[in-house]
């Protein structure tokens, strides 16, 4: 079953910028899942959410697609993760 995410239909319509693009999106269920769990972890809407993913994606992706690495970092452990996208 897929969930149908409206990303400006949060009532924020005198925040949006305007000519702010509209998107429906038909998500998955694990990705409707983890955007669930994020909304109520940080108390951001699922637009917010929704305009952060999008902007952090083509960051990374594009210093990726410069022969970038994305490393993680545990604080605690000192571990370094090597993140690959596909």
């Amino acid at each position: 079953m897929e969930e149908i995410v409206n990303a400006t239909d949060e009532g924020r319509a005198g925040q949006r910028a305007s000519g702010a693009d509209r998107v429906t999106v038909a998500l998955v269920p694990k990705a409707a899942d983890d955007l669930q769990r994020t909304v109520e972890r940080t108390g951001l809407s699922k637009t917010d959410i929704l305009n952060r993913a999008i902007t952090l994606y083509n960051f990374i992706d594009g210093r990726l697609s410069e022969g970038a690495e994305l490393l993680i970092r545990d604080q605690k452990t000192g571990l370094v993760e090597l993140i690959k996208f596909f």
